[in-house]
């Protein structure tokens, strides 16, 4: 029985003539195609024989191979001898009995592309709710809390016009600028005031080099008001500092890796001339004792950290020109995104060169000997470059730099997202203090030694509780005489605490003694905690804390060696004399805890805060708490010996406990001030908590404080503190995916720790309950996997083409995609992600082995290198937690989801489009008669014209546009090929033609999946075009990268079909698409700029299943060139089934 064609009265009763062109060009047999399609330039097959137009048919009632086949030709040549070939020819002719071939290919008969099966819509929901609930999740749940305020500033800049291109070959593209702050910096046109320490601000990822203005400003008004009046700190070598500022153009440096060595070689440049304008004689303000500075300071924000970490590496680094880096959101230890080869070849460069400096055991062997590196990082605030990326700690010795997070900073306690970090006005001071500690303009680097530095970016940066902080009292020489009456009653008994509520109550300074334990006592430690500012020695506030020793401390001390006498005998004969030293330099400051206290970063009076092991009291027998006001006044401080049993609670509970039960703890009644909870399960930056404090009535007496909750990790050093805390939201920036581990292999992770201040004079107990927050913890996925989502997807398009080819080779009916990934559904999707579950299991396992082995190495050892691979997090899910393996299923269920979703969404443009066009060919005046006739996209472009086009399109890839840019425009050309023949299917109603369609739209999926690796270059490409930089990157113009792609198009655009391959070498494609899928699955995360090249190499076989049976020669190509077709055929017949209106 044969189909009819719908919407042709005329072919209810009659075959038509039709030709073999359009969709079935070296395709599978036409069947049930009754209608005439439009000219079309034959080719001739592969066993050389001639095929003509147009070719009897008998219709059946389902399309593929047939026994019997017979063919009917037109031409008078003479038909050769058959041969069998790998590849299935397109003429077939009806099958004349049903054989097992038939009943196997009725069941793959064509379902329309916009079916949806159960499974697959059951799946496509559960994907949206997941990732939904990730990205809600990540909006509204466990944000940290920002308070930023925006500083005020009067810039000017100057343009350094005299860095031109005889210093730069970018003197057209970038430019340099000195930042001078109105009313307050002095500058002429002939003299634009450089007489301070030289610092340049480089920005980051298309930033601007304005955003070094709030650095600047600070550095101009502090220096005005606090340095310039300070004689000691200008003794001590202290300057101005003079902020310059790279211009980069905005150039986008994190897309390129070109672009990013660009920057630093004219980073370097920039150094040697901004050096040069400090060594000119002439200089105005030049101070000839002075030695002419040969260093700079680097701040870099966000990428701009990395072309500073750069440009010590590069070729033209002049030796010793930077000696201190300050980066801030600086993503070090891996690339934000990898689409980009340069990108990530420049980073392993990078890492590699600064990794082999410290790996060095002597010094002389070092070239980052000198080097500080500081990096700085906003938090879970920072929404463009995840803030486990900042870490150093694979790449920089504790000796040399350290990574440490806003909210840790003393006196900024707070969070900051990626651009606030480069303006918040708290920051910013803290920035420039720490800066002035460091300059000495009486050494030739304008700063002081590596470890001097080092202990000032200690003390400004971190809380003075870490195991590296370093203590100034045990250095320090006694300074203060303390006198006390022999009978005073002041000195407390062993252990017993100190609590002052009120200050000034007898009128007259007061004492207070603490006697310090003597040395042994196990995990002995002096806590203080005030609310008012502790008083340097000689000061004229309410409250000095001093740690005394008998004097004389040794035979023939005398009373002038120190400088300072505190009596407090009133005149009495028999008094006691102590030796004391100030402990100002190691005051803490943590953040006000009261009633009214919402947040750390609130704008109050901060806590002063002192704690000392007991080994940092040896030399001392007292600590001496002196109340110095004279008229009663409010305040209280708390000063006590703690022992570690009491005060530090080791958990011993489990990851599984806590996702269970939680974990609940209840402090005594009878406890320290400072209670310390250890939980070392706790280290996985992939889970958010919540902490419950429970009330603490206080009874008749007023609570002095509210309770105060410091959540902290050591690598890196991270801090958050929660006053007046009832609740907290707990996450962290621990173990994080596909961080390169530790430069000390056998470093163990210690897990997150709280410290929890409270009032001990309420003598009550206390509850603190911590329970994991499931839909919290969803959020913490989007910044660490967020390019898992454009990767894995990839994968799943992969295992879907193979399918539908597998399919096609052996039915001849190319499926559509949905129904494909609806047999993929069922079969070899859980297949492959229970297989990649098993594998991540298997790496987080035989990882942990191996851990617990190897021997702990020292950094300076040669051996490091050797031994720590620093790639083993690049594989799957980039982690070595073996708890974490259920995020496969997931992401692949959230995968499988954007699949379904983008195959819908571009089926509904395809629609609208070919809509559009139709509607527009209608009014352009034609009249559709019966039979419709379509044609190719370009139908007036003969093989020369194809064959010219396309290489004239890869010379400009050769030579002018980059690869991407084509691959784009071939997208664009695959998306046209996609709408016309979706309108030929819809109008024919042809199998062959439904096949077709199904064929292109699959290829464009791919392409649509693959496009973003080349869309951040092309945008570098267009910024480049826009500024006029017209200088080609070589690593883009590979015309083998891009020209499979173009060559699958241009065939798609005339409508040839893809051969059946019927030998085993559909074997290959099979093959080539799993590899695709497997390097999606295992390596498209770390290294996805690779997927472009795989899938070039499965683009580049599919164009050769193409050209194979299509009788491509080289007289064919000669016949091209000549203006002939690659065959005899006649010329395109135009029949009078179409007409002008009149």
């Amino acid at each position: 029985m044969q189909r009819r064609l719908s919407g042709s009265p005329k072919s209810h009763h009659q075959p038509k003539m039709i030709d073999a062109g359009f969709a079935t060009r070296n395709g599978p047999p036409i069947d049930d195609t009754s209608d005439i399609l439009g000219p079309q330039i034959n080719q001739r097959s592969l066993c050389g024989e001639e095929e003509s137009s147009p070719l009897q048919l008998n219709t059946s009632e389902l399309p593929g191979p047939r026994a019997g086949t017979t063919k009917t030709t037109h031409s008078s040549r003479t038909t050769p001898e058959k041969i069998t070939m790998p590849f299935e020819s397109q003429i077939f002719s009806s099958t004349t009995d049903n054989s097992m071939e038939e009943q196997r290919i009725r069941r793959f008969r064509m379902r329309s592309p916009w079916s949806c099966s159960l499974l697959m819509l059951s799946l496509t929901v559960l994907s949206a709710v997941a990732f939904f609930g990730i990205v809600h999740s990540y909006m509204t749940r466990q944000i940290d809390p920002q308070g930023c305020k925006t500083p005020r500033m009067m810039p000017t800049y100057i343009k350094l016009i005299g860095f031109d291109t005889e210093h730069t070959r970018f003197a057209s593209k970038y430019g340099l600028y000195l930042y001078r702050e109105r009313t307050v910096d002095e500058y002429t046109e002939q003299d634009i005031g450089l007489r301070g320490v030289p610092v340049l601000f480089l920005p980051g990822n298309a930033g601007s080099y304005r955003q070094g203005r709030s650095l600047a400003s600070e550095a101009s008004l502090y220096f005005r008001d606090v340095i310039k009046h300070d004689q000691e700190k200008l003794n001590a070598g202290t300057r101005s500092l003079d902020f310059f500022m790279a211009d980069f153009n905005e150039d986008m440096a994190a897309f390129h890796g070109q672009t990013l060595l660009d920057q630093a070689e004219y980073v370097n440049e920039a150094l040697a001339y901004i050096l040069s304008l400090y060594h000119d004689p002439k200089r105005p303000g030049r101070d000839q004792n002075l030695p002419d500075p040969s260093s700079v300071i680097l701040i870099g924000h966000s990428m701009g950290g990395i072309v500073a970490r750069t440009v010590l590496t590069m070729s033209n680094y002049q030796a010793n020109s930077v000696n201190t880096i300050i980066t801030m959101s600086t993503p070090h230890a891996r690339p934000p995104v990898s689409f980009d080869a340069d990108v990530v070849r420049t980073y392993k460069q990078i890492n590699g060169y600064w990794r082999e400096a410290y790996s060095q055991k002597w010094a002389n062997n070092n070239p980052l000997w000198h080097v500080t590196l500081i990096s700085i990082a906003g938090g879970g605030g920072d929404s463009i470059v995840p803030s486990d990326y900042t870490s150093l700690s694979s790449l920089v010795p504790a000796t040399h730099g350290f990574t440490v997070f806003t909210s840790t900073i003393p006196n900024v306690w707070t969070g900051m997202d990626h651009l606030s970090i480069a303006w918040c006005d708290s920051f910013r001071q803290v920035i420039i203090r720490s800066l002035f500690d460091i300059v000495d303009v009486r050494r030739s680097s304008q700063t002081k030694q590596r470890a001097e530095r080092m202990s000032v970016f200690k003390k400004w940066y971190l809380t003075g509780m870490e195991t590296i902080a370093e203590r100034a009292l045990p250095q320090k020489d006694p300074t203060t005489l303390l006198t006390l009456e022999d009978n005073t009653n002041s000195i407390l008994s062993q252990g017993q605490r100190l609590v002052l509520r009120n200050f000034g109550k007898r009128k007259a300074p007061e004492a207070h003694l603490l006697p310090v334990p003597p040395q042994g006592a196990p995990g002995k430690k002096f806590t203080l905690l005030t609310d008012q500012i502790i008083d340097a020695p000689g000061g004229n506030g309410k409250l000095e804390v001093l740690f005394c020793s008998v004097f004389p401390l040794q035979a023939g001390h005398s009373v002038s060696l120190l400088s300072l006498n505190m009596d407090l005998s009133g005149g009495s004969s028999g008094s006691t004399r102590l030796a004391c030293k100030g402990a100002v330099e190691d005051i803490i400051n943590l953040p006000a805890s009261t009633r009214s206290s919402k947040f750390a970063f609130d704008d109050t009076p901060p806590f002063s805060y002192l704690q000392y092991d007991l080994q940092d009291l040896v030399e001392h027998q007292f600590v001496a708490v002196v109340d110095k006001a004279t008229m009663p006044s409010s305040g209280w401080v708390v000063a006590e010996f703690s022992d570690s049993s009491d005060a530090v609670i080791q958990t011993r509970v489990g990851l599984g406990r806590l996702l269970g039960a939680g974990l609940n703890i209840r402090l005594p009644a009878e406890r320290p001030m400072l209670t310390e909870v250890k939980i070392p399960a706790l280290h996985s930056s992939l889970l958010a908590y919540k902490l419950r404090v429970g009330k603490q009535p206080c009874g008749e007496s007023a609570e002095l404080f509210t309770p105060l909750l410091r959540q902290y990790i050591s690598e890196p050093y991270e801090s958050k503190y929660f006053v007046n805390v009832k609740e907290a939201d707990i996450n962290l920036h621990g173990v994080a995916p596909y961080m390169p581990p530790h430069l000390l292999e056998g470093n163990s992770v210690c897990g997150v720790s709280f410290q929890l201040w409270s009032d001990p004079s309420c003598h009550t107990s206390m509850e603190l309950s911590l329970h994991v927050d499931f839909l919290g913890s969803m959020g913490k996925l989007t910044m660490r996997y967020r390019t898992v989502f454009a990767a894995l997807p990839l994968l799943v398009i992969a295992l879907v083409l193979e399918k539908q080819f597998q399919i096609y080779d052996t039915t001849g009916v190319f499926i559509p995609f949905s129904e494909a990934l609806d047999l993929c559904l069922r079969f070899s999707l859980p297949i492959v992600f229970l297989v990649l579950s098993f594998v991540a299991t298997s790496l987080a396992t035989s990882s942990s082995r191996v851990d617990n082995k190897k021997d702990l190495y020292d950094w300076r050892s040669n051996a490091t290198e050797s031994v720590i691979d620093f790639t083993r997090n690049d594989l799957l899910l980039g982690s070595q937690d073996i708890f974490f393996w259920f995020l496969i299923p997931l992401f692949g269920i959230i995968s499988i989801g954007f699949c379904v979703v983008v195959n819908y969404v571009v089926m509904v443009v395809i629609y609208a489009l070919s809509t559009i066009r139709r509607v527009l060919t209608t009014r352009r005046g034609y009249i559709k008669h019966d039979d419709p006739r379509p044609t190719a996209i370009y139908p007036s472009l003969s093989p020369r014209q194809r064959i010219i086009n396309t290489a004239v399109l890869l010379c400009f890839v050769a030579t002018i546009i980059p690869y991407q840019f084509a691959y784009i425009v071939a997208c664009i050309v695959q998306l046209a090929t996609c709408v016309q023949t979706s309108q030929f299917a819809n109008e024919t109603k042809s199998t062959s033609h439904y096949s077709f369609y199904n064929y292109v739209h699959s290829i464009f999926i791919l392409m649509l999946w693959i496009l973003p690796v080349h869309v951040l270059v092309f945008a570098v490409w267009v910024h480049n075009l826009a500024v006029h930089w017209w200088t080609p990157f070589p690593s883009h113009h590979n015309v083998l990268s891009i020209m499979p792609f173009m060559l699958l198009v241009e065939t798609l655009t005339n409508g040839n079909m893809i051969p059946r391959i019927t030998s085993r070498l559909r074997l290959i494609t099979s093959i080539l698409f799993l590899i695709l899928a497997a390097y999606a699955a295992l390596y498209g995360v770390t290294y996805a700029y690779l997927l472009h090249h795989i899938a070039n190499i499965v683009t580049a076989w599919l164009v050769g299943v193409h050209f194979s049976n299509s009788g491509f020669s080289l007289r064919n190509l000669n016949q091209a060139l000549e203006g002939s077709g690659f065959g005899d055929d006649e010329p395109p017949k135009v029949d009078g089934h179409v007409k002008k209106l009149p």
